[in-house]
């Protein structure tokens, strides 16, 4: 019976397990419970793998993490839901946010696709609104003045599409500052008839290296169709003239598109304007130093002959062509201005004009004894022309003042000094066309 006996280190022989196969179930039973609790283990193992593995897959940004793909219940079907029924409004600001360089001029909204229902714009520094309108179709908005350089503004537009789904868009920017922006004044103003000598003169406030984009960023044209071409003295002025006077009557129209032109390293242009002008009649008025005499002549006629009191010979006049570029009914000549010390001061000198910036002026005199008009110089390089104190009464001072035009041009000639430079003042027709043409950058 010994030999019957078995264990699981000491298996039954082949030929003995068939006999005691009940036995052998007993064995698998016995052993049953240690496999259940080994692959109960190994389960609880791997269920805790599977649930870590899923955790970290949800907090990377699994998509479908939470909604198992459902597209109406997760986040990406809510993105998608949005922008199914998004407006079909489309916004779109001038200034960029952020922009630290932003136009003064230009700055505005744009709305395709439907129409601005309203517009802010709040200089930040402030709180103050800025004043604007919207257009009559409703796709555009822009401010009523010019903004401010080195301001910081914040900007909300919102608009409609053709169901009434709303859009809005924000922006916060920074126009170009003074430092690094650059504007050019001019002459003469909109609007303005002047005479047939008047350049367009624009004096930069920084030094212009670009010279040739700039100019080419500013257009001069004429209704007679005369050629004009610009000059520049020195790099912040640059004039603008005819090869020959302007026309008589003609209309000069001039456009500023400097608005974001590079100037030079680290300068910005901030203008967009267009100028009008209308030339008037010509009157062209010559002084001859030998006679002490200025013969005036309009459209080509001689309309007077004026007595005049030019330079005295230790202070003669310019000669050349010089234009007159302001008029004053009254003013002041303070000798000590102009380099000659306290030799006079005449607080009430009537009916003067400008013909230099360095002092000429063409005015009325009523300090003088009127037996020096037409016969000898005693000014310190202006043309005197004989006048009353206060500028009353009819005199010729006042004839010439009242019939001239800032643009007129007054010739002097015969005179012992040399001639006025092109640059002292509105002068440049002392060049001939050639010498005009090569200071030309474009």
């Amino acid at each position: 019976m010994e030999q019957l006996v078995t264990s699981l280190d000491n298996p039954a022989p082949a030929q003995s397990r068939t006999a005691h196969q009940p036995l052998q179930s007993e064995l698998r039973d016995a052993a049953a419970p240690r496999r259940t609790r080994r692959m109960r283990r190994t389960l609880a193992v791997t269920a805790l793998f599977a649930a870590g593995a899923l955790s970290l897959s949800a907090c990377g940004g699994n998509a479908e993490a939470g909604g198992h793909g459902d597209g109406k219940n997760g986040q990406a079907g809510a993105d998608a839901a949005a922008a199914k029924d998004a407006s079909d409004a489309k916004i779109q600001v001038s200034s960029k946010d952020g922009a630290t360089d932003a136009s003064i001029n230009d700055t505005g909204v744009k709305v395709t696709g439907g129409k601005l229902t309203d517009v802010k714009l709040m200089a930040v520094d402030t709180g103050k609104d800025v004043a604007g309108a919207i257009s009559q179709d409703g796709t555009s908005w822009k401010p009523s003045a010019q903004l401010d350089r080195g301001a910081k503004y914040k900007i909300v537009a919102n608009a409609k599409d053709a169901k009434g789904r709303p859009a809005t868009e924000n922006a916060t920017f920074t126009t170009v500052s003074s430092a690094h922006s650059f504007i050019a004044s001019f002459t003469p103003d909109n609007g303005k008839t002047v005479g047939v000598g008047m350049p367009v003169s624009f004096n930069f406030d920084k030094s212009i290296s670009n010279r040739k984009d700039v100019q080419s960023h500013i257009t001069v044209t004429s209704s007679s169709g005369q050629q004009v071409v610009g000059h520049w003295f020195g790099d912040r002025r640059l004039d603008f003239r005819p090869e020959d006077y302007w026309k008589a009557g003609s209309k000069v129209t001039m456009k500023l598109d400097l608005d974001g032109v590079k100037g030079g390293q680290g300068i910005t242009g901030v203008q967009s304007k267009t100028v009008s002008f209308t030339i008037g009649r010509s009157q062209v008025s010559t002084v001859d130093m030998n006679t002490q005499m200025m013969t005036v002549k309009q459209d080509g006629k001689v309309v007077k002959t004026i007595p005049i009191s030019g330079g005295s010979a230790d202070h003669p006049t310019y000669n050349g062509q010089m234009v007159i570029s302001e008029k004053y009914e009254q003013t002041r000549m303070d000798g000590s201005t102009v380099g000659f010390g306290g030799e006079y001061d005449i607080k009430d000198v009537p009916h003067a004009m400008r013909l230099s910036s360095s002092g000429t002026f063409i005015h009325g005199n009523y300090w003088g004894s009127p037996s020096i008009f037409g016969h000898s110089g005693t000014s310190h390089g202006c043309v005197g022309l004989q006048d009353n104190k206060g500028g009353g009464g009819s005199t010729p001072a006042k004839w010439f003042y009242e019939n001239s035009l800032v643009g007129d041009v007054v010739i002097v000639k015969n005179s012992k000094d040399k001639t006025v430079q092109p640059d002292n003042g509105l002068n440049g027709w002392n060049m001939s066309w050639s010498q005009w043409t090569a200071g030309s950058a474009s």
